[in-house]
């Protein structure tokens, strides 16, 4: 139980922190793409992903997406302007 609530939790605050992503970045709402989508994306230079992956999504993990870089979602503003503007910015986190 306790485990299904961290979870949901860390579930919820992933998608708060991609909220806080698209407000910061534009304000447009953004979109969410499927695995399928994404596996198409990969190596595409236009194309960032970036793991915003927390506590135990982060550390029990062994799965890393290809080229992905890490990035601490409590932080954004000190390192979302060093990605350009004119690049898709791929958030995941879980």
């Amino acid at each position: 139980m306790k485990r299904g609530l961290v979870t949901a939790f860390a579930l919820s605050f992933c998608i708060t922190v991609v909220a806080v992503f698209a407000l910061t970045v534009s304000a447009q709402e953004a979109p969410r793409i499927t695995k399928e989508e994404l596996r198409g994306m990969l190596g595409n230079p236009d194309v960032i992903i970036i793991d915003v992956r927390l506590g135990e999504d982060l550390g029990q993990s062994d799965l890393r997406i290809k080229g992905a870089v890490r990035e601490d979602p409590g932080i954004v503003n000190s390192w979302i302007s060093k990605y350009p503007i004119d690049k898709t910015l791929v958030f995941y986190c879980a």
